[in-house]
Parts: structure tokens; sequence; C-alpha cells
């Protein structure tokens, strides 16, 4: 039997030999053996674009490297891994390889969340696969979960931590009572950060992945343009304290929710603050989890690796042995599915709760001049506590589910009373503490 599995040969040609381009060229090469009964047919890498063909890559034979990446895109190799990140040049080769024949298996998570459909539309018009597990969540199998065992449920929201960076500088504040700009240069210092940091702490790296989510999920098309985003940088250690007083913990969420009466979809990634006793709450340092909420199937999460060479090559090798299945069969996977086609809704239509911390004159009637600030605008008051006296007096506020916009309205009406010297911090808050 095992001969006969050798007898038919799958090539597949890898674009990019960085970390995670190294390692998947190599656990290919490695785990050949046992792929070839679970594909049905010997994997073989033929060639490797690399921007540096000549440095040496373990378990890669130096031979097949070069750096011409349009005619390795353009070899109809039957499946071709885009491992090289960003929009171009790995958009025209996508396309090139899909128009060559070639199944396409990427992590391009930018790509996918501003071009996703384009691709799509290309690779069923070539009637050819275009996978994409690794791109949200790293070695997590979270895409096709959502994609197809879920398919006969109705996804109703979709939460996670899907930045590994963001969530170690958060559990370090957290645990360890650091400042945000003592964490970002550690950070920075061991490898965490992206070279343009900004893609993790402004949360657009994130947003990219959260728009991936929002579209499987709901079945609608959702691109990056879409998502309200917000970043890290103006957490403070007020804002850490003040979560651990009631007893929760601050983490970047990337949010995907149908608004009430399916009336569209919202897609959202900002700090968020969680109750301890929530599942995400747990998750520390690098590691990520998305928690689904399904009609069904009620709530589920799914926790891992969310980065690194060889977890994401875990991710992208699962790709392409059900790419290279499709292959012997003569079959291809399921397309992008966006028959729904909901509006997506600006973040001002979501309802949630809210923190506010107040820094606030200390004399009578403060407490009901600001309770009655809230009440103006529609949003109630949850919980409030009271700290310091004097000139360091201050509330720290939480609210029932409110608007976003009677949240802002509130706010600004708070920042011109003069019993409030200033508005210190602003979060929102997913779930009750003990819920």
């Amino acid at each position: 039997m095992t001969s006969s599995f050798e007898d038919r040969e799958i090539t597949v040609a890898l674009l990019g030999a960085g970390t995670v381009g190294a390692q998947t060229g190599r656990l290919l090469n490695q785990t050949e053996a046992d792929l070839t009964p679970r594909v049905g047919a010997r994997l073989r890498l033929t060639a490797v674009a690399a921007l540096d063909p000549e440095n040496p890559r373990e378990g890669i034979d130096p031979a097949i490297f070069t750096n011409d990446a349009k005619a390795v895109a353009t070899s109809g190799a039957d499946i071709v891994i885009e491992l090289m990140g960003g929009i171009e040049p790995a958009r025209t080769l996508i396309l090139d390889a899909i128009a060559a024949g070639s199944s396409v298996v990427t992590a391009n998570k930018a790509l996918l969340a501003a071009h996703g459909a384009e691709l799509q539309a290309a690779a069923d018009e070539a009637g050819v696969d275009l996978f994409f597990e690794a791109s949200v969540a790293g070695a997590i199998p979270l895409l096709r979960p959502l994609r197809e065992s879920l398919a006969g449920d109705r996804v109703t929201k979709v939460m996670g931590i899907v930045n590994g960076s963001t969530n170690y500088m958060l559990t370090k504040m957290d645990e360890e009572g650091v400042t945000y700009e003592e964490i970002f240069d550690e950070a920075r210092a061991l490898g965490y950060l992206e070279a343009n940091a900004s893609l993790d702490i402004d949360g657009h790296d994130a947003a990219a992945k959260a728009a991936i989510l929002a579209e499987l999920a709901f079945h609608t098309q959702v691109t990056i343009d879409d998502v309200y985003c917000e970043g890290i940088s103006q957490v403070t250690a007020d804002d850490v304290r003040a979560a651990q007083a009631m007893g929760f913990v601050i983490k970047l969420l990337a949010i995907a929710e149908r608004a009430p009466g399916d009336a569209g979809v919202i897609v959202r990634v900002h700090p968020t603050m969680v109750p301890r006793s929530h599942p995400l709450a747990s998750v520390r340092l690098s590691f990520n989890a998305v928690f689904v909420q399904a009609e069904a199937a009620d709530e589920l999460m799914f926790y891992g690796r969310g980065a690194g060479g060889v977890p994401t090559a875990s991710a992208i090798l699962g790709d392409v042995v059900v790419a290279a299945r499709n292959r012997v069969t003569g079959s291809i996977g399921p397309s992008r599915n966006v028959y729904a086609e909901l509006p997506v809704l600006p973040i001002s239509e979501a309802r949630t709760r809210f923190y506010v911390n107040l820094d606030v004159a200390d004399r009578p009637g403060v407490l009901a001049a600001i309770a009655d600030a809230f009440a103006q605008h529609g949003v109630s008051i949850q919980v409030v506590r009271q700290d310091g006296h004097g000139d360091n007096a201050g509330l720290i506020v939480r609210t029932h589910l409110a608007n976003e916009e009677a949240l802002e309205r509130t706010v600004a009406h708070l920042r011109g009373m003069d019993e409030v010297k200033a508005v210190l911090g602003v979060m929102r808050v997913e779930g009750e503490a003990g819920d």
C-alpha cells in the first residue's frame, strides 16, 4: 500500500524562507514519511524563493533555493505556500500561482484582511484551493472549525486574544506591576514586537485577524477597514490597579458580534476589562485564545501558541495536507461563503459595559452630580468605588450595558463639570465579576 502512495507525487513550492518559512520547509521534509499515507501521495518540496538564497536553512536542500520569486510562483507546483508577508509582491505572486493552476496556502493575515475577496474569487475561477489556517492564532486549529465544524450552527460572537506580544505585555503589567513603558522596552529586547511595533501595540495585527474571523463566523465580507482599532499604549498602571480591585484583568481583545435583530455585525479591537472568572482571563504571556459563542454549541474556547516558527508551521502543513489530498482526489475545499451580506456597523452601534476613572473634587454633592450626568445620557451606573480624600479624591464607575455614543456624550459632559478635575481613564468591560 505504501508503494502505491509513493507512485503519486504532489509538488510544493515555498515563497519566503524567514523564521516561519524555514521551519515549514524543514518540517515538510522531516515528516514526509508520515505525511505520505495521510495525503495518499508523496509531498516533494521543489523550490524555495528567498531574499538570501545562499544562506543555508537546516533540513532543506540548498540546490532548490532561488531569489526569483516569480519563477517559483509560476512554476506550476501543485501547491504554493506564501510566507513572505505584506501586501505586495505577495498579492501579485499568489495571483500568479493561482493562474498557473497551483493551490495556495498562506499565513498572510494583512493581505487576506485587505484583498481576501479578490484572492478567493481568483481561486474559485481557477478551481484551486486557497487555505489560510495559520493566518489567525498560529498553531491553534480555529478557522476550519469556524468554517466547517460550526457550519450547522449560528455563531453569535467571537472574542479573543489574537496578539501574543500585547498579551505578554499586559500580563506583566498585571502580575508584576510594571508600567507600559517598562514592559514595552522589555518586549522589544526579547524580540516579541514586530520591527514596526505599531502593528502589535496599536492593534493593527489583531484587527486584520478580527476581519478574517468575522467573515468566517458571520458569512459577511469584512475588511480591515471595517474594524474599529485601538491599541494598548494608553493603558496605565491606574487602570491595571482598578481592574484588580474590581476582580478584572485587562486584555487586548478582538471582538466580532452580531448586532441585535441581525441588523449587522460589529468588529472591534481594543483593551478590555475581563472578569478573572472568564476563561480568557487566565490566558497569560504570549499565548492566544479565542472564545466562540454559538446558539447550539453554546460556548467554545480554542487555546494555544499563537506565533513562533514551529507552531505556525504546524498549521501551515495542516493546510498543505488538506490541499494535497484534494489534488489526489480531484476535488477542492469549501470556498469563501459570504451569502449573508450583513452590513458592517460602526462601533457607535455597539453596546457594552464601561469603566470610567475620574479625578474629582472632594466636597459634598459630587457623587450626586456625577450620577446625574450619567443619567442624563441614558447610561446606568452599576458600581461606584471611591478612592482617597482631599486633593487626591477619585471615583471609579462601572456601568451597565450602554451604547457607545451615549457613553461618549457622558464623558464629554463629565469633562466640562466643575466637580471633575480629569477623566483619567475609560475602558470597555466584557462580562461581570462573578460571571
